[in-house]
């Protein structure tokens, strides 16, 4: 999991065409960010502020240890969710109620980052006082933000991106390639080969691109969309047709044309090329704010005369006249309007006087499918209901805020907002869907049986996580003969068809599930954990009848803790590795770290030869912990450190720190112990390989080099080379540089493999 190293840009998408030009921008950038805290990359839309941020963040991300993260606001349309969206972001995980602000601020305050806000200019004020306040408060944080507009802030860096240079007519010369120069010929070059193989620029059409790119000022989009009609028309003909629109639109004078003026005008000629159906169907999918699928956009567009086999193809023109980005991730299509091309999709469907009708068919589909996630939750497809809903956050979003902006409609973000109760709780970000559903109520919508369903949920599952850390910590309520007296509740006995799996007999088991794990760990944290195990064993049993794995990790979670809390620490550790065998409870991070807390507790308690294990479990749980956002309190395992002694335990903390999820895991289940050579072992396993900058570390470390020269040679932070040595002293499994440059000696300076 941890360290630099593991930690690439994030959130950056994939690259699928080549990042023409912008060197010596680039470096501007890159110079003006090491110089300041808070850079803001300004000019007109489609002239590359976000691509020029993606590629400075890549290039810079070995400097930041904590990461470099985008956090994309185009879809964003509500001021106050911009904190939600950095800490969605940024993988932080707030399942309080708490500001989230203040949870970002604290989770932020002793890390290196670069955060990268894209698309600010619809949300300057909420962007700026989320600059302001993390700027303030932390030392190592620095922010990278793409506007039309400046953020206003006191200490902003400002860099205005300028759009790429193409060649004045004299600078066309004959025998001269003006293409290998001027990066806008290169841009159109490139593009213009991706629907035409083989298409180069050279002596004999040149001048013909040059003025074609003189006529789009520069704009990179606007380029680009030029460039993909060179397949039905050639270059001639693209330029004078081009040279037409644009006499007409300036009265002879295109050189007076603003370059938001030329955008517009190459968008406009793009949309005239469109056929009247893919015209219709570019406005409809303008309400889609991120990414969507055939599914969502047929739903949003089919019917009044267009029909699905008619969406497919008007979204496969678009694609083709790169109107519509086509994305691939996991064998699954999805498709993306630019910001630029769904603002001007949303000006064409107000001119057809359609933006709320379409605005509601899209919020039905979203409502219809997480009601359909709902009956679906307490079952096998969990893991592909999560990643589903992610892919489609930015859409839901937007559904719930048109339902709180429409009037007439905050009822219905209501129960959509909570038919997703199992999302907000499962995946950690119970803030969201508070934010949510308390707009709603603000809006006027009444409370109704939803809300109170995913309110009992939200309050269940905050009970137990609060009451099992109060038990591991010793801090629960002890036992008294007053709670002897008191009888055992008795829940409702499970009903015989919930142990046969169904969709409306699922939807009452989840329910059924999560009364008795809360009533189990409210018996355990009153000094009664026998009495919990029925309960618990009884969840368990309908979880595994429906094939479902969160609520099962609760159960099993919590029947470790009733082991652990009667002394039967072999059971307690044997279901928490049960647990850890679940690929949910891998997959949330959170789950994980619960997991490995109570597994680190039993053996700690156990101290059967475990002391070594237990803190490199440990080590491994605080890591998890620290890089969701979680505040796992005290260890509750203080015998482990003695055992093991401190410098030893201190050792085997630091390399549970430095293990990725699946060693961890492999670890934890006994699996893979050689990959974590035991305290005092001189010789690593053989399959130890060092990642290329490791090697570069580690060859200077052979050479007796200090932490600071290591920096200073590398060109990088200090603590970014206090981390690589770190990082090589776990992997390796030693506990001084001089066994370190034994090793690599020995080598003849490999690294491994």
């Amino acid at each position: 999991m941890g360290g630099s190293e593991a930690r690439r840009t994030s959130g950056f998408p994939t690259e699928l065409t080549s990042f023409v030009g912008r060197r010596d921008e680039a470096a501007e950038v890159r110079r003006l960010l090491s110089a300041g805290r808070l850079l803001t990359l300004t000019g007109p839309g489609g002239v590359g502020k976000t691509r020029l941020a993606g590629h400075v963040a890549r290039q810079v991300a070995r400097v930041f240890p904590d990461g470099v993260w985008l956090v994309p606001l185009a879809a964003l349309q509500d001021e106050a969710f911009v904190p939600h969206a950095v800490i969605e972001a940024l993988g932080v995980r707030n399942e309080s109620v708490r500001p989230p602000l203040d949870v970002l601020v604290e989770y932020l305050r002793e890390r290196q980052v670069l955060i990268v806000l894209d698309n600010c200019e619809h949300l300057l004020r909420s962007c700026a006082v989320l600059a302001a306040t993390v700027l303030a408060a932390t030392e190592g944080v620095r922010v990278l933000a793409t506007s039309r507009h400046r953020l206003g802030l006191a200490g902003e860096r400002l860099f205005e991106v300028p759009p790429l240079s193409a060649p004045a007519p004299e600078e066309v010369t004959t025998g001269a390639v003006a293409a290998e120069r001027f990066p806008a010929l290169r841009l159109f070059a490139d593009r213009a080969a991706a629907v035409v193989p083989g298409f180069t620029v050279g002596e004999g059409n040149q001048a013909a691109v040059a003025r074609l790119c003189r006529r789009l000022d520069g704009l990179p989009l606007a380029i680009e969309l030029a460039a993909v009609r060179v397949r039905s028309l050639g270059v001639d003909r693209l330029v004078e047709r081009l040279d037409d629109r644009y006499r007409l639109l300036t009265g002879g004078s295109p050189a007076s044309a603003p370059r938001h003026r030329t955008l517009r005008s190459a968008v406009d000629w793009s949309h005239e090329l469109c056929t009247a159906q893919e015209q219709l169907v570019w406005a409809w999918l303008s309400v889609f704010v991120g990414s969507f699928d055939l599914a969502a956009a047929e739903a949003v567009c089919a019917g009044e005369g267009i029909d699905s086999a008619d969406v497919l193809d008007a979204v496969a023109g678009l694609v083709d006249k790169s109107v519509l980005v086509r994305e691939e991730s996991g064998g699954q299509v999805r498709y993306r309007l630019l910001v630029s091309l769904r603002d001007y999709g949303r000006e064409k469907l107000a001119e057809l006087g359609e933006v709320t009708v379409t605005r509601r068919r899209h919020r039905d589909h979203f409502a219809r499918l997480a009601a359909e996630y709902e009956r679906s939750w307490f079952g096998p497809d969990q893991a592909g209901i999560t990643d589903r809903l992610q892919a489609d956050r930015h859409s839901i979003g937007s559904a719930l805020d048109f339902c709180l902006t429409t009037p007439g409609e905050a009822r219905h973000g209501l129960r959509f907002a909570s038919s997703l109760w199992f999302h907000w709780v499962a995946d950690g970000i119970w803030g969201q869907g508070r934010h949510w559903m308390d707009r709603a109520l603000e809006a006027g919508a009444r409370p109704d049986d939803t809300l109170t369903r995913a309110m009992w949920a939200g309050a269940i599952m905050s009970l137990v996580h609060t009451r099992s850390a109060a038990v591991l910590a010793g801090t629960a309520a002890p036992r008294t003969a007053a709670d002897d007296e008191l009888p055992v509740p008795t829940p409702p006995p499970v009903p015989a068809g919930l142990l046969t799996p169904g969709k409306s007999r699922a939807a009452l088991a989840s329910f059924v599930v999560l009364t008795r794990i809360e009533l189990a760990c409210t018996l355990v944290s009153r000094g009664r954990p026998e009495q919990a195990v029925p309960l618990c064993r009884e969840a368990i049993a309908l979880c595994e009848a429906h094939g479902e794995q969160w609520a099962r990790g609760w159960a099993l979670r919590t029947l470790a803790l009733a082991h652990w809390a009667m002394g039967e620490y072999d059971s307690a550790a044997e279901q928490a590795r049960a647990c850890l065998r679940l690929p949910y409870t891998v997959k949330q991070h959170q789950s994980l770290a619960r997991t490995l807390d109570l597994l680190a507790a039993a053996e700690a308690s156990a101290l059967a030869g475990s002391a070594e294990r237990v803190g490199v479990l440990r080590g491994a749980v605080d890591r998890i912990w620290r890089d969701i956002g979680g505040n796992p309190g005290e260890p509750p395992i203080p015998p482990g450190r003695e055992a093991l002694g401190g410098p030893a335990y201190e050792r085997a903390y630091r390399r549970g720190g430095g293990l990725a999820v699946d060693e961890v895991v492999a670890y934890a289940l006994g699996e893979a112990a050689r990959r974590v050579p035991r305290q005092g072992s001189e010789v690593p396993p053989d399959d130890v390989v060092l990642t290329r900058r490791e090697t570069q570390v580690a060859e200077l470390i052979t050479q007796g080099r200090t932490n600071r020269q290591i920096a200073d040679a590398l060109v990088i932070a200090q603590r970014t080379a206090e981390g690589h040595v770190e990082r090589i002293l776990v992997k390796l499994g030693f506990s001084n540089r001089s066994q370190v440059a034994a090793w690599f000696s020995a080598r003849g300076g490999r690294g491994g493999g």
